[in-house]
């Protein structure tokens, strides 16, 4: 049986299945994990979900900035942005079951895989979480998405502060750092304080801040954190990083990464799509 980590596939259905294909992946057999925004920028988003819900418990997918998004605009929370190609899902005679099994997938995900602890979020993890702390906080979010609250949440999601976060957090403020950092942060200070302006490669780092897995001390430094959001990164890695968001929407690759059994193997497909990097 063999367990893959997958990037951003951003609504590249092509390019998905030509992936799986290239992996040769049974869903009787295999199992994947989608680090986050399947949907949205690219052509085919209902046909990614569609794809996924039909793999059952062999497809276990995270939720990035994009699949909420979508969340909040078919709630009415949100007007879709210029650069949005969700018309087609919105507008599918399933979007309901599209959408319902959407906001039952995870913000974190911590797995053992082949004797190791793999920590799996979209973006990143604050310095001052632990793994079980990051999945616990996800865990309160995810209650919320799956609630009768959710369209009271998705109102009030969007917003940068608290940049911060505080154990003494609570309400709106506490789950909106909850999401900003597990499915939007690149950079922070030393201190855990977010940014969110900057979404350029590392040497494009704002003055005082660090990549968020650079910070010194970081509580998730014991275990692996995988994660994607970040195309101008690329892949990386590392014994304690393994970034997997390759551009596939911009142009680049979709990657996934075979970590059980045997030793990690990258293997990508090129992706048609060519837009201008962004969130």
């Amino acid at each position: 049986m063999a367990m893959y980590l997958i990037g951003d596939v951003q609504g590249c259905d092509a390019a998905l299945a030509q992936l799986l294909q290239r992996i040769n992946f049974s869903p009787s057999r295999d199992t994947l994990y989608l680090l986050g925004d399947l949907v949205n920028r690219g052509p085919d988003s209902a046909g990614v979900l569609r794809r996924l819900m039909g793999y059952g418990s062999s497809a276990r997918c995270l939720l990035g900035n994009h699949d909420l998004h979508l969340l909040a605009v078919a709630h009415g929370a949100r007007g879709p942005s210029r650069k949005d190609t969700l018309d087609g899902l919105l507008a599918a005679p399933d979007r309901p079951a599209l959408l319902d099994w959407l906001r039952q997938q995870r913000l974190a995900m911590l797995e053992r895989i082949d004797g190791k602890d793999i920590l799996m979020v979209h973006a990143g993890v604050l310095p001052a979480w632990t793994a079980s702390k990051t999945v616990a906080l996800a865990a309160e979010v995810e209650t919320v998405l799956r609630s009768d609250q959710a369209t009271r949440f998705f109102h009030a999601m969007y917003g940068n502060a608290p940049v911060q976060w505080d154990d003494g957090l609570a309400g709106i403020e506490r789950l909106r750092v909850i999401v900003n950092a597990l499915t939007r942060m690149r950079f922070c200070t030393p201190q855990g304080e977010m940014e969110f302006a900057h979404s350029g490669g590392l040497h494009e780092t704002p003055s005082g801040y660090l990549p968020w897995f650079d910070v010194p001390g970081r509580q998730t430094a014991d275990v692996t954190v995988a994660c994607g959001h970040w195309s101008t990164l690329g892949w990386l890695d590392r014994t304690d990083v393994l970034a997997l968001d390759t551009g596939c929407v911009w142009g680049g690759c979709l990657s996934a990464l075979r970590v059980a059994p045997g030793p990690a193997a990258l293997l990508q497909v090129q992706c048609e799509q060519s837009q201008a990097p962004g969130e």
